[in-house]
């Protein structure tokens, strides 16, 4: 586990086997696993940090429209098709995976304001 409670996929690799550079291609299906592995390991810690922004960014939102923000998530959804087709991701795939992840992140948001009113907070606070 990391500093913030996420699995560290990297600690379940064997110190004995070297992790070739990135540079060079994967001399095995194995290899392309255990790169994927240190992937997945760093999108992981980076959606824990998301989702800590998200969860600050609550806090400043009135009520569920403020958290569903249909103008900004379609702004997000231009931008990142942008930046994807840059870096040589398919724009299609980018597309789906930040829909998937702010559906999900609106549904931590609704949850958190719902507890919020739940609790004697503010009204969608």
């Amino acid at each position: 586990m990391d500093d913030v409670g996420v699995p560290d996929f990297d600690s379940a690799s064997s110190p004995a086997t070297p992790t070739p550079s990135p540079a060079l291609p994967p001399a095995s299906l194995d290899e392309v696993r255990a790169r994927i592995d240190v992937i997945d390991s760093e999108l992981v810690r980076l959606l824990a940090r998301r989702q800590d922004l998200v969860r600050a960014a609550a806090a400043f939102k009135v009520d569920d429209q403020a958290v569903r923000a249909p103008d900004r998530v379609a702004k997000v959804i231009a931008s990142v098709r942008e930046r994807a087709a840059a870096a040589g991701l398919e724009p299609v795939v980018a597309e789906a995976v930040w829909r998937a992840m702010i559906g999900a992140f609106i549904e931590v948001e609704l949850a958190q304001h719902a507890a919020g009113r739940g609790a004697g907070g503010p009204s969608g606070a």
